[in-house]
């Protein structure tokens, strides 16, 4: 019992160490098919979504290594369309660790490999909270920007967390007033 009280214990500090970005960052490459797109051959935005909450679960998963659900997807830009046959390439950066979530950053490019030529297609901010197995809060590791430009994004990081938190508190005092008073009956 003591053994695997200490082993635990060493577990639980090398998981809760300071890790560095570049020790997390992910990337992934689809090929757009037909089945992807609409009607005009361009991939599909709900798809594009799912493109990128994988990669940004995958660079969560990295950095917390505890399993993590998709919290909030904060901001999304649809840039440019991306077509039949092109390469998405998805990179995905942990842009601030907080005490029990995480912000992660994804950029996202296509590739017309006939031309050669990439494309900045979207770019989105996702927050995952880090879980146990039984879907209880872990604990997330520091995360230590290195560069310029991670510290930056760290800085952002905070305050879109504040905006989030401000955002949904005047949605709740918004439900919680009285009827006239800032509340909308919904239509037929």
């Amino acid at each position: 019992m003591l053994e695997t009280e200490s082993t635990s214990a060493a577990s639980t500090a090398v998981q809760q160490s300071p890790r560095k970005v570049s020790e997390s960052q992910s990337e992934m490459t689809e090929i757009i098919l037909p089945n992807d797109t609409n009607t005009l051959g361009n991939l599909l935005g709900g798809r594009l979504m799912h493109f990128i909450d994988l990669v940004g679960a995958m660079a969560a998963y990295r950095h917390s290594r505890t399993h993590v659900v998709t919290a909030a997807m904060d901001h999304i830009d649809f840039i440019q369309p991306v077509h039949v046959g092109d390469l998405l390439i998805l990179k995905s950066s942990v842009n601030r660790a907080f005490s029990k979530s995480l912000e992660v950053g994804v950029k996202v490019w296509a590739e017309n490999t006939q031309a050669g030529l990439y494309r900045h297609v979207a770019s989105a901010y996702l927050v995952f909270v880090t879980v146990d197995p039984n879907g209880n809060p872990v604990r997330v590791p520091p995360l230590l920007p290195e560069t310029e430009d991670e510290q930056r994004r760290y800085e952002g990081a905070l305050r879109r967390r504040e905006n989030r938190e401000a955002e949904s508190e005047r949605r709740k005092r918004a439900r919680q007033a009285p009827a006239g008073q800032g509340s909308v009956r919904p239509g037929r």
